[in-house]
């Protein structure tokens, strides 16, 4: 247990480490100073007829909603048009029309929630053309979006937010491409497929032969972890040999999934000119990841009371993958889903009752220690939007950041968003069961089963992507309000943060005085973690405690589900 407590700890400062070099070269990036590719850049603006004008915040989310849109269509027609697509070695046909609208909604909104298994639905077209291009664009989006945000914060009376077309290109050119790139190789390099060929064939040890599935796997998987995307190659995900192969890609992929959103705070400590700010809100990520993790490893740890007296005591390995072991297998379930990534190493139905709440905690607060690639960062402006204001109502004041007033018209927005993940969650979840098709599609009775369709709808609404196992979501129902909640989850955030950068933007920046309270040190990270708490978890207490808490409680009771 000290060794891995150890780990954990190396784990954060190697993270920590990553974060402060990596946010630097995304403030040169977004203010246009990296040149390296600017050849390449004005080839992309001419040829896409792109002036680089600023925009206000509508004329960058009509831009976002139109790229979503062809995005989403694209992917649609390819899913449904697979059969006659090429680079179809296996001869997969076509995708049933509401699975079709569910992984397009899912891929289009850096979800990559799936209803199928990978190696046995898409053909190697879909997979690279589909599936892969929406995850570098998906996240460059997100990306896009979090720096639009910074703009309109660090601005002083400037109106636009910057351009929605320029940042998507520079986050796709100079992050995500040689991210991905180098990600790859060291995936190829330690024995992950990258081919085109169909699959092999394998004897067994009873001498039957079996068709093991190849294809271009290390590309995907490596922009699917880079990207906060997800979405696996195979139906098992990171926990498949060939998506997966040693504990060292596991760790790389881990660091993949949370080096960029770690270093979103340090990236807006430079834009604002004052690096307190962004060493404040990585600090409350940081705290708050470090709760999440223990609180999951110790639930692990403790193994099954059940088993008390049949087997040894000790670690629960149902589920999990025996070459990551313990440590390494809940950092994964930590890290993927402090992000919106959705990969997983093991099977979050076969966690403990209280470690499997981990996971769904994490999603419940909108994913925001650390986050997805950019959505993690705006989502996490939202709370410190709101914890500036019960600061300003605490010691009488206007409520301020970096200078700027926070008025009606931001609260209003930034309450708006906190109905998104009710919304999505509990009144879907809700639906579903009113209407029996919660009843047919969990895998098992009580507090168990409203857990994974919990964990379903929020997954769906944090445009998370990883699934509880034991829910049959391949329905037309499911397929249909799974891809209403990404919907709601992506749109509901990106609209009323934007509003809100753009509100900020155009606002006259006065400068600090002795009643202005500070953002920058320990009582306002102490305030805002308190503030997520409140605020965010508090809203799903009852659910959680008729789900997971409740299952804790039969099975140390002797009552297994």
């Amino acid at each position: 247990m000290a060794a891995d407590l150890i780990f954990f700890a190396l784990f954060l400062a190697g993270l920590t480490l990553m974060g402060m070099a990596l946010g630097p070269w995304m403030a040169r990036v977004f203010t246009g100073r990296a040149r390296l590719l600017a050849p390449v850049e004005r080839a992309l603006y001419r040829a896409a007829g792109v002036t680089g004008r600023g925009q206000r915040w509508t004329g960058y989310a009509a831009a976002v909603l139109a790229f979503n849109a062809a995005g989403f269509v694209l992917l649609y027609l390819i899913l449904r048009l697979q059969g006659v697509l090429p680079f179809n070695s296996q001869g997969f046909g076509a995708m049933e029309s509401s699975q079709a609208f569910n992984t397009a909604v899912s891929f289009m909104t850096n979800t990559n929630w799936q209803s199928y298994g990978g190696e046995t639905t898409l053909s190697h077209f879909t997979q690279m053309a589909g599936l892969t291009v929406q995850n570098f664009v998906s996240a460059a989006t997100g990306i896009a979006v979090a720096v639009a945000v910074v703009r309109g914060l660090a601005a002083r009376s400037v109106a636009d937010l910057g351009n929605f077309w320029v940042d998507l290109t520079r986050a796709t050119l100079y992050l995500l491409l040689p991210g991905a790139v180098l990600i790859t190789l060291v995936l190829v390099w330690q024995g992950m497929p990258q081919t085109l060929a169909a699959g092999v064939t394998a004897t067994t040890l009873e001498g039957a032969q079996q068709v093991i599935a190849q294809g271009p796997v290390a590309s995907q998987a490596a922009i699917k972890m880079l990207g906060t995307n997800g979405g696996g190659f195979f139906n098992a995900n990171a926990a498949h040999p060939y998506e997966n192969a040693t504990a060292l890609t596991n760790l790389v992929q881990i660091y993949a999934i949370l080096v960029i959103p770690a270093a979103f705070p340090f990236f807006f400590g430079r834009m604002v000119g004052d690096r307190r700010q962004g060493w404040a809100i990585f600090a409350a990520m940081s705290v708050m990841f470090v709760a999440v993790l223990l609180a999951a490893y110790f639930a692990e740890a403790a193994g099954n009371p059940l088993h008390a007296g049949i087997t040894e005591p000790g670690v629960s390995m149902e589920g999990k993958e025996t070459r990551f072991g313990l440590a390494q297998t809940v950092l994964f379930v930590v890290a993927t889903t402090v992000a919106s990534c959705g990969a997983v190493n093991a099977m979050h139905d076969s966690l403990m009752a209280l470690g499997g709440m981990i996971p769904l905690f994490n999603m419940l607060l909108g994913e925001i220690i650390y986050g997805g690639v950019g959505a993690g960062f705006y989502g996490m402006v939202l709370y410190v939007v709101l914890t500036v204001f019960i600061a300003g109502l605490m010691v009488g004041r206007t409520p301020e950041w970096l200078g700027k007033k926070i008025e009606a018209r931001e609260m209003k927005l930034a309450a708006l968003t906190l109905l998104v993940m009710p919304v999505g969650v509990l009144i879907l979840s809700a639906a579903s069961i009113l209407t029996g098709n919660a009843q047919t599609a969990v895998q098992d009775a009580g507090p168990h089963g409203l857990t994974e369709l919990i964990y379903a709808y929020t997954s769906g609404t944090a445009n998370n992507g990883s699934a509880f196992a034991g829910f049959s979501a391949n329905t037309v129902w499911h397929n249909t309000m799974i891809g209403l909640a990404m919907l709601i989850g992506r749109w509901g955030y990106i609209i009323p943060v934007l509003a809100i950068a753009g509100g900020l933007a155009g606002k006259t920046r006065a400068e600090a005085t002795a009643g202005t309270f500070p953002t920058h040190g320990v009582a306002f990270t102490v305030l805002l973690v308190v503030t997520i708490l409140i605020v965010g978890a508090l809203t799903f207490l009852p659910v959680l405690a008729l789900g997971p808490v409740a299952e804790h409680v039969s099975i140390a009771a002797g009552q297994a589900f």
